[in-house]
């Protein structure tokens, strides 16, 4: 055992089910801090009873009600990282943010621990629009969410759920459903799939016998030289300290729980996603290897009769992970997103 992962289960073992979360005070993400922002630690409940535990970002020279934003993501990842710096970001630019841990990981409550649900985290969004609809100096009629990565199709579905939401910004997202469902790149058919179905349903049962779930063992500290280079840039994104590393984020330690899957295997994430009104702005990097998701997202919710206030942005060059942080060319595209946000919310 490293002690890196030493450290990452101390860190996560604070993380309970009660009300009372333990949050860390001292500034721990993966970016640095602004001197343009004042931030502090929030908590709130979503519908299904958990406590999440969200950062808040204030401009300094903020003086009236402002426009908000509900930031989450990437799917496995902390507040602390990339969410956190969009959060931050959209904070020096006059809105006020929040970057949340989604139930069941980061310092936000629910058990089992390190477990997923696109019906939960659907709410979790919503509940973020509940908590910024009810502050004093924001603006209830002015609220949009961003979501990254797993999140950035998650924010899709509350959109289409949650008419408070006026503004959705989707980045280098995944459609969970669809991945889980049929593999990367439709790689999976139903034999394939039921048989995953046995795998994850035995594992049910044996963890039930022995009263422990397991988690799936996460990211290797290096990339085995056949690895994709998608596998690859995700490991140097969460397994950098210098970069994306956080003892408490999933993904940079020992991952999901191995039956997680099983609640995204009968789920359709976007069924209702051509009915979203508000203005949607999807952006992927062209040459990320999740770039059909986003390609699929913009033609459901351009399928329907409110299809003239969505756009589909293309990064040039960028991969799926350089629009975590910016990678090494920069390439978050914080004029677009800035501006779409000023113009719609």
């Amino acid at each position: 055992m490293t002690a890196m992962t030493t450290k990452a289960q101390d860190v996560q073992n604070k993380a309970t089910q009660s009300n009372t979360l333990q949050l860390e005070n001292q500034w721990d993400k993966t970016f640095p801090k602004s001197d343009k922002v004042r931030h502090e630690k929030v908590t709130f409940r979503n519908r299904f009873g958990i406590t999440l535990a969200a950062d808040l970002y204030i401009p300094k020279e903020a003086k009236s009600k402002l426009a908000a934003i509900a930031v989450s993501g990437p799917f496995g990842a902390v507040k602390e990282q990339a969410s956190g710096l969009y959060a931050q970001r959209l904070a020096e630019e006059g809105f006020l943010t929040i970057a949340f841990d989604p139930s069941f990981t980061g310092e936000s409550g629910g058990e089992p621990r390190y477990s997923s649900s696109m019906d939960i985290n659907t709410e979790d969004f919503c509940a973020a629009v509940d908590y910024l609809s009810c502050r004093d100096d924001v603006d209830a009629g002015r609220i949009g969410i961003l979501g990254i990565c797993g999140w950035g199709g998650i924010a899709l579905n509350a959109a289409a759920l949650d008419p408070r939401v006026k503004a959705t910004v989707s980045v280098t997202l995944y459609n969970m459903t669809r991945v889980t469902q049929q593999g990367y790149f439709d790689s999976m058919d139903e034999e394939a799939r039921f048989k995953l179905k046995q795998q994850l349903a035995e594992q049910r049962t044996e963890e039930y016998r022995k009263g422990e779930i397991l988690p799936q063992g996460g990211l290797p500290a290096e990339a085995p030289s056949d690895a994709s280079d998608f596998f690859k840039q995700y490991i140097a994104y969460y397994k950098s300290e210098a970069r994306g590393y956080h003892p408490r984020s999933l993904n940079s330690n020992m991952g999901w729980n191995i039956t997680s899957p099983l609640m995204l295997l009968n789920q359709n994430l976007w069924i209702a996603a051509d009915e979203i009104r508000t203005p949607v702005l999807i952006v992927h990097g062209e040459k990320a290897h999740s770039r059909y998701f986003g390609e699929e997202a913009y033609q459901k919710i351009t399928s329907g009769k409110y299809a003239d206030n969505k756009r589909l942005l293309i990064v040039p060059n960028a991969t799926h992970c350089d629009l975590y942080d910016g990678g090494e060319g920069n390439f978050i595209p914080w004029n677009e997103i800035i501006g779409f946000y000023r113009s719609n919310i």
